[in-house]
């Protein structure tokens, strides 16, 4: 009897050393790991294989098929002298910092206003939730034609001179529907992610800064932002990113025009990759914008990390 319950005891004790991870002293079920593995084979075949080879090819001369003769650094040292991709760089930051901005003053505003006490807040909710459910394409051929039409016809029924004519094709204020698309429909998501910010908040905070005499706005200073600083954070950055990376609602209403006005650094990426013979330059251009939105992430996440207050 002693003998077979020791037997036991040592099939147990050895079956539960298998299951102890290499990396930590904690047991881990083999399940997590066939979840885990597959996945990230998955993953790496589908991202990082391809990123690799994109910056393989980044170092050629490559026009997408046929045989490429390898040429070093040659596409790097072009795209710093190329006058449309600096302009498309300068573009993409300029509606990038506008988009970001609008988009975290809105939301964070509208999150605040359906956090409080108001009748229908769930049906509010869902109607600022809606634009983010929406195909950005097909949405903006919707704007396309407000923008084309009806906008202007009301410019000159109120006598405004810069908005009686379409927006869309004006060189000087066609980066407007851009940035007004892609904060009509970024600022559902923002809502969501401040209003999960909101929520971890303690009433009683609130409730103690009231018999205190703390007005409105110093309740949203002093209390409220601080609060939810991790929340802006990470809205930042996605947003910034999501911002950084415009390229359907160019599609949708310029086509990055006039005259290349409103041309976007990923809408370059795919323009002169896909249809305008410069695979390899292009690819190049692809790889350093990925470092460029790693720094600024990066740097992001450093300052404004170490201004949250916990």
């Amino acid at each position: 009897m002693t003998t077979s319950s020791s037997a036991a005891s040592a099939k147990a004790t050895k079956s539960a050393k298998k299951r102890v991870s290499a990396f930590s002293d904690r047991k881990v079920d083999r399940a997590f790991y066939w979840m885990a593995v597959p996945a990230a084979i998955i993953f790496a075949i589908f991202l990082y294989v391809p990123f690799l080879q994109g910056v393989m090819y980044s170092f050629t001369n490559s026009q997408g098929y046929g045989d490429y003769d390898i040429i070093g650094f040659k596409n790097y040292i072009a795209l710093f002298q190329d006058d449309r991709v600096g302009h498309a760089y300068l573009f993409t930051f300029l509606i990038a910092i506008a988009i970001t901005v609008l988009i975290n003053v809105i939301a964070m505003f509208i999150a605040v206003a359906l956090n409080g006490k108001i009748a229908f807040k769930n049906g509010f909710r869902a109607i600022f939730f809606v634009p983010y459910t929406l195909s950005v394409l097909v949405i903006g051929y919707v704007f396309k034609y407000i923008f084309m039409n009806p906008l202007p016809e009301l410019g000159k029924a109120l006598g405004i001179g810069w908005l009686s004519e379409s927006l869309i094709t004006s060189e000087q204020y066609s980066w407007i529907p851009i940035v007004f698309l892609a904060v009509w429909q970024g600022v559902a998501y923002s809502v969501l992610l401040y209003l999960a910010g909101l929520q971890t908040i303690d009433t009683e905070i609130y409730e103690a800064a009231a018999l205190d005499g703390v007005n409105a706005w110093q309740k949203f200073w002093k209390i409220t932002f601080p609060l939810i600083g991790p929340f802006f954070t990470i809205n930042l950055v996605l947003s910034m990113k999501n911002a950084l990376g415009t390229f359907d609602q160019v599609v949708a209403l310029t086509d990055g025009g006039p005259n290349s006005a409103t041309e976007t650094v990923t809408y370059l990426i795919w323009k002169g990759g896909l249809t305008g013979g410069e695979y390899a330059y292009q690819t190049a251009n692809a790889v350093l914008f990925f470092i460029v939105l790693a720094i600024i992430a990066f740097i992001q996440l450093k300052f404004f990390g170490s201004k949250e207050k916990v």
